[in-house]
């Protein structure tokens, strides 16, 4: 969105809000007796979470009539700073981003809105929300702190730009945002500086007045609540099923002796990681312990209420002990799943909602409906190899990051020649590889490095003189703790027989623009129909890896519209699709738990669709009629995953 039509948006918006305030409309919290007042009444909220960027707009009035309906009266959203500004000074509030149209679905549904802008958001995002390019401004910038080459940053994007946005929509100037939130879980960052926090809320203030409600989150640890506590601003905590109400709200009590009681983030099951276990949260166990909270008369945030889809390269990763990568999917055995359906979930809850707020009349919109459009051949295009004669390249005498090279996401082909005579094999080292990388001699395929798997060393045979290729994949940045100053790609010097090597060409992948790659691939179709022309090996590898493939399926006009339906892509390895030039996501079967890709009716049309597959490893595609996907009316995301740290004895009683 340009400055001139936001700004213009704004001043419709200044101009609706200020008639609007006259009706002396409010949402505050009554000390004395615990709990919050709207417009001087006593309240409590039973909010849901739904994440507007990981919905189609298509898909939201849906969603959020089904949270109505299970008797919550709220819902509360992230704000993704690095979808709303993907490069300094480029905004974009369109479509799926469209945020303020979202807020205004959600007030004609009848709910009021909890809004959480972050900076920092979590949520498995790709850096936690973090726009990318923060990490090029100055790679030594300490996130989340007084650093103020980061203030700065944050100031702008709060103060110029987000927090007028939402002005507009406050409760007091007749929109349904009733609470904003300051940082996310602040308190279980190590830096724990309060001159930051303190700074956010002053911005916020001055940016939406004193009278909206400012609140943070953190864990239900006094520890967490310490370092999140800001002055004038109310401290909730958040926590999943068990325990008694009493002892699960006893540090926030230590923090906010008086007030009402509030988890903001009430968990019915965990987040996923590629290569473990779906998470399942047990439906009596989820919904007796909202019961029990809610007779505690707190205010409860479930989160998620619909968790949705992390489309694209939205989904981030995750660091404990190791680094591990997000699936696309964000089901998160949620209520409402990720193509929203009521879930087994959804009816327990809604019947223990209706014993503390009334039920809205009417029926519970069904599930959406789905089909099987079959079997999709497909045929291969080009690889990489090829596609990177076509491409920009930076010649740099080290490695550089994906931030230095101004690539946010995807692929980058790192090349260099080797430049002496090495034993055979020779240790490639590349340490802290971020995050997977593909190992090529003369485009010989040689191995993979993984930060996933920790595996930083590969024996490499090769000859003086040929050149040494290292396609590296962001697998998203870390979204929690420390770390999300993730950067991408080779971040360390490269060894090959302990010597450093040198003089690099960089040729990073057009994956997260999808005009320029259809571009590319256009002409390189043409170029190899080209009858005069000779035909080149279009397989990247001898399997398939390493190359795009293409395919057409057809909606049938029969259909009163298209419908939702499930990429599945039995006997390919791992890569990223994209349907009608739409990027559903990251696939990788082989590893699970999910299996399927959600394709949402809002990205098809009737009549041909367009297929891309982007295939990093193999395809099922070397004997005649076997190159194919199918799209099946069924999800799957709880899919068998690797057997991994067991002992000799359970390998035993496995066989």
């Amino acid at each position: 969105m340009k400055h001139s039509l936001l700004f213009a948006i704004l001043a419709v918006a200044f101009g609706t809000g200020s008639s609007i305030k006259e009706n002396n409309r409010s949402f505050v919290i009554d000390y004395s007796n615990d709990r919050f007042l709207k417009d001087g009444e006593p309240f409590r909220y039973i909010s849901g979470s739904i994440h507007y960027f990981r919905t189609l707009p298509s898909e939201w009035r849906d969603r959020l009539r089904k949270l109505r309906m299970a008797g919550f009266n709220a819902v509360e959203t992230y704000v993704e700073w690095s979808s709303h500004e993907p490069e300094p000074g480029e905004y974009d509030f369109s479509g799926i981003l469209n945020l303020v149209k979202f807020v205004e679905i959600a007030q004609e549904e009848d709910l009021l809105v909890i809004m959480r802008p972050g900076p920092f958001i979590d949520a498995e995002r790709d850096m936690g929300g973090f726009p990318y390019w923060l990490l090029r401004k100055n790679k030594n910038m300490r996130l989340r702190t007084s650093d103020p080459t980061y203030l700065k940053e944050v100031d702008h994007w709060f103060s110029d730009i987000l927090l007028p946005l939402l002005k507009p929509l406050l409760y007091e100037n007749g929109g349904p945002i009733i609470m904003v939130q300051v940082e996310n879980e602040y308190g279980g960052y190590p830096a724990c500086d309060h001159n930051y926090t303190e700074h956010l809320r002053d911005v916020f203030r001055q940016a939406l007045g004193d009278s909206i409600l400012l609140f943070t989150t953190d864990g239900n640890r006094v520890s967490d609540l310490t370092c999140g506590k800001i002055p004038g601003v109310y401290a909730t905590v958040d926590f999943g099923a068990g325990g008694s109400p009493a002892d699960r709200f006893a540090p926030m009590r230590e923090i906010e002796p008086h007030g009402p009681l509030v988890n903001s983030e009430y968990y019915p099951s965990w987040l996923d990681y590629w290569g473990t276990p779906h998470n399942t949260g047990e439906v009596t166990e989820i919904a007796q312990s909202l019961d029990d909270q809610l007779a505690f008369n707190a205010s409860v945030n479930m989160y998620v209420f619909h968790g949705g889809t992390s489309f694209g390269f939205g989904s981030g990763s995750d660091f404990d002990t190791s680094f591990h990568s997000c699936p696309t999917s964000y089901d998160y055995d949620a209520p409402l799943s990720e193509a929203g359906d009521p879930t087994e979930k959804y009816w327990a809850l809604r019947n223990i909602t209706e014993k503390y707020l009334p039920l809205p009349e009417g029926d519970v919109p069904p599930p959406s409906p789905k089909f099987t459009y079959g079997k999709v051949s497909m045929e291969i295009v080009t690889n990489v190899f090829q596609m990177k004669l076509h491409l920009d390249h930076v010649n740099s005498t080290w490695p550089l990051t994906f931030e230095e090279l101004f690539v946010s996401n995807g692929l980058v082909i790192y090349q260099t020649v080797i430049p002496f005579r090495i034993d055979d094999p020779s240790p490639l080292i590349i340490d802290e590889i971020h995050d997977r990388g593909y190992v090529f001699v003369d485009n010989r395929y040689s191995g993979v490095v993984s930060r996933e798997r920790e595996m930083y060393t590969l024996p490499l045979q090769g000859l003086q003189g040929e050149t040494l290729s290292i396609i590296v994949e962001s697998q998203g940045r870390i979204c929690y703790g420390p770390r999300t100053n993730d950067f991408k790609g080779i971040t360390t010097n490269v060894t090959l027989s302990g010597f450093e090597l040198q003089d690099w060409t960089m040729v990073p992948l057009p994956l997260t623009n999808i005009s320029l790659l259809s571009s590319i691939l256009s002409q390189m179709e043409k170029l190899h129909h080209h009858k005069n022309t000779p035909q080149p090996e279009l397989r990247g590898t001898p399997q398939g890896g390493m190359s795009f493939y293409t395919g057409t399926f057809n909606v049938p006009e029969s259909l009163d519209h298209p419908q939702d339906t499930f990429l599945r892509l039995d006997g390919w390895g791992k890569g990223i699709a994209w349907v009608n030039d739409f990027c559903l996501g990251r696939y990788w079967p082989e590893v699970g738990p999910q299996v399927k890709l959600y394709m949402p009716r809002g990205v098809l049309k009737t009549g041909p669709n367009k297929l891309l597959l982007f295939e990093q490893e193999l395809a099922p595609c070397q004997i005649p009629d076997t190159c194919f996907i199918t799209l099946e009316d069924k999800p799957l995301v709880d899919g068998p995953t690797p057997l991994r740290n067991y002992t000799l004895e359970e390998n035993f009683a496995h066989h």
